[in-house]
């Protein structure tokens, strides 16, 4: 008969941010023993509050699954010694088994005859195991940060407080740093008490009786369902984060949406100040108007029911109150600094001991920005805001804004530099230099934003690089690889007519007459092309199929605007176009045989047949259209340029002797397929793809 289990750990306040991890591990754990332990059950559940984490078990087994497991031995030949009697190795197979010898069986495998013994194993009781099975899996998790309390050498991430082990109705003996288990839970703790569970499948309900919505998912469910029925009822649009959800929901245990307001005076401060005020200082959530305008309220959630909740508005009013007056406060002694005061501020803030000084490293972006201007050949008025967009890009870091909220880097620089009286593209890349700064955001919109960004995140992947600082794992803590996939983003959006060499290259060559470096230019070449290439290939990955990705990689990177578009064109002729696979296999008999081919060029005169001159006309009339398209990163023209060559290409082959016996002959003909093949493989190793 099954029964449900049911393990709460009871604890001290779990910060948030460790809590859906926790939670998560404890349901993996769990099912991962059950499994290993010949355990049968049905959904397995885990629940999470900050006082609590716990895993409800449905359909439990009252006793483990039998087994009968067959073990092979040595071979005949070695089981059996010269007389027909049991070998030293039969005999110290048998031991290890825990059998005697006579329960050997001989089978044949492989044409081998094998000693074999059986061994059969009766399942226990689920309950007889269920102590040391759940210490197991307690003491064995882990977190970001653990605790250890009072005299015990134990840690967890925060004290444990009680502790309920259920079977069904009966409670599971478990005793972990003098905390025993037991049958008893607590509930919210102003509004509930301790409580009895009944049995394991009654949990959720007694905690609910007891002011405690154990079940995430339901907790989640109602603070958006209010929240959401309060911007109904006012017509509001309350932006909710999911960071900050996520964050919301695992600070309460049963909640109440509220809201409170301010004063509006408050509002001239740039929105984006009062709401990371509000979100990172209170946990609120912001109400904004249908036009996306930040209004003079706040959204927030308690940890209990809807009594009082006009006080509850008061108190977090007077406390808001208090958090943006500091916020105005900076926001106008800010105001007093001047550009060129803050940037000479920047000297003395260090970028890393062995780079320099931001100061420092403000200089080299305002040198690898011009050289990129001069690479792209924009105008000398754009070339001029790119220049001042550089050397002012950093200073709103030695802002009192930016020391209270280092996430505002660069909202503040846009907004002090526009009050400045900055030219807007300059204002607007000093923000725009920091962007794409996550996985999904947005590039630069102005060119001056686009460049100053490529030349800030390069700068820093080159220094890195050049004093031996190379994520690996996932080790990360300058976020090489986010600024890498950056720059590749940036310059596939704009599409840009640079190539990854050049950015290299031009960081390279000032780094090296800046500093000296202590690894050598070719060798941080050669990771960097190594480093860039895996971000290239994550961002083809996203949409393509992996042999398609292999195959445009193969033939250069370098050029990302050429690379992405060969490998759309690539893939939408794989999966799309009739008879592709026939085109590719006539390119690979060209790449097969003109490994073959040694260093003579191709001469017309030399043609016997006439399917030769065919396919050379062929191949010279498309060169010079398929040479602009590659150029112009126009995979789809230069594909179907490639493809024109099928017909030429096999009747080549149906009619033509490759390696014939006239040396001169047979030259000329790998000569041609090797020239070919080289212009197949500026556009992809054919080879690679699978069908």
């Amino acid at each position: 008969m099954s029964k449900d289990l049911l393990f709460e750990i009871g604890l001290e306040e779990v910060p948030a941010r460790f809590l859906r991890a926790a939670m998560e591990q404890l349901q993996d754990r769990m099912v991962k023993w059950l499994d290993a332990s010949r355990i049968g059950h049905g959904d397995v559940t885990a629940y999470a509050t900050p006082r609590r984490l716990a895993v409800w078990v449905q359909d439990v087994a009252d006793k483990q699954e039998d087994v009968s497991e067959e073990v092979k031995g040595p071979s005949r030949k070695i089981a059996l010694d010269e007389s027909g009697q049991w070998s030293k190795a039969a005999l110290g197979f048998a031991r290890s088994q825990g059998v005697a010898p006579e329960s050997f069986t001989f089978k044949e495998l492989g044409g081998v005859e094998y000693i074999y013994v059986t061994k059969n194993s009766v399942g226990v009781d689920t309950k007889s195991i269920l102590s040391e099975g759940l210490h197991g899996i307690l003491t064995s998790m882990t977190f970001p940060k653990n605790m250890r309390w009072g005299s015990h050498e134990f840690k967890f991430v925060r004290p444990i407080k009680w502790m309920v082990a259920m079977l069904g109705s009966e409670t599971v003996d478990l005793e972990i740093t003098g905390v025993k288990s037991g049958n008893v839970t607590r509930g919210h703790r102003f509004l509930g008490s301790e409580a009895v569970i009944p049995e394991a499948s009654a949990y959720r309900e007694v905690l609910r009786e007891q002011h405690v919505i154990v079940d995430v998912n339901e907790r989640q469910e109602m603070i958006v369902s209010q929240i959401q029925a309060l911007a109904q009822e006012k017509d509001w649009n309350i932006a909710i984060k999911d960071d900050l959800l996520e964050e919301v929901l695992f600070l309460v245990e049963t909640p109440t949406v509220l809201y409170g307001t301010f004063d509006s005076s408050f509002l001239h401060i740039p929105q984006d100040v009062l709401i990371t005020s509000m979100r990172e200082h209170q946990r609120y959530f912001p109400v904004l108007d249908k036009q996306g305008q930040l209004l003079p309220f706040f959204v927030t959630v308690r940890s209990g029911d809807s009594r009082s909740l006009d006080v509850i508005a008061r108190g977090n009013e007077k406390v808001l109150r208090a958090r943006l007056s500091d916020a105005k406060f900076f926001y106008e002694e800010d105001q007093k600094l001047q550009i060129k005061d803050a940037l000479s501020k920047l000297e003395s803030i260090v970028f890393h001991e062995e780079l320099g000084t931001i100061g420092d490293k403000v200089r080299r972006i305002r040198r690898i920005s011009d050289q990129l201007s001069t690479k792209l050949s924009i105008s000398a008025d754009a070339a001029d805001s790119v220049s001042r967009a550089a050397d002012i890009c950093k200073f709103d870091l030695v802002t009192q804004m930016v020391y209270e909220f280092p996430e505002l880097q660069g909202v503040m620089g846009e907004d002090y530099a526009r009050k400045s009286g900055e030219k807007e593209e300059v204002a607007k890349a000093v923000f725009e230099h920091y962007q794409p700064r996550f996985a999904g955001d947005s590039v630069p919109s102005t060119q001056a934003g686009s460049i100053v960004s490529i030349a800030d995140k390069i700068d820093t992947i080159v220094g890195c690089f050049s004093i031996g600082i190379i994520p690996t794992g996932s080790q990360d803590p300058y976020a090489l690889r986010r600024q890498a996939a950056g720059i590749v983003q940036i310059i596939l959006e704009h599409k840009l007519p640079i190539t990854l060499s050049d950015v290299f290259g031009i960081a390279l060559e000032i780094h090296e007459n800046i500093r000296a470096l202590k690894r050598s230019t070719d060798e941080i070449a050669k990771d960097l092309q190594e480093f860039f290439g895996l971000r290239v290939k994550k961002l083809l990955s996203e949409d393509q199929r992996y042999d398609v990705v292999d195959a445009v990689i193969t033939a250069g990177f370098d050029h990302v605007v050429s690379v992405v578009s060969r490998g759309h064109a690539l893939m939408n002729a794989v999966e799309g176009v009739q008879d592709f696979k026939t085109t590719v296999e006539s390119f690979n008999r060209v790449s097969n045989l003109a490994a073959k081919a040694g260093k003579a060029a191709v001469n017309p005169e030399l043609f016997t047949e006439t399917e030769e001159a065919t396919l050379y006309e062929a191949w010279n009339a498309v060169r010079e259209d398929y040479k602009a398209a590659l150029e112009a990163a126009d995979g789809e023209r230069s594909l179907s340029l490639l493809g024109g060559l099928k017909e030429p290409i096999t009747g080549f082959f149906d009619s033509v002797m490759v390696m014939a016996e006239d040396e001169a002959v047979r030259a000329n003909r790998l000569a041609l397929l090797s020239g070919i093949d080289g212009d197949l493989k500026q556009y992809a190793d054919f080879t690679k793809l699978v069908w």
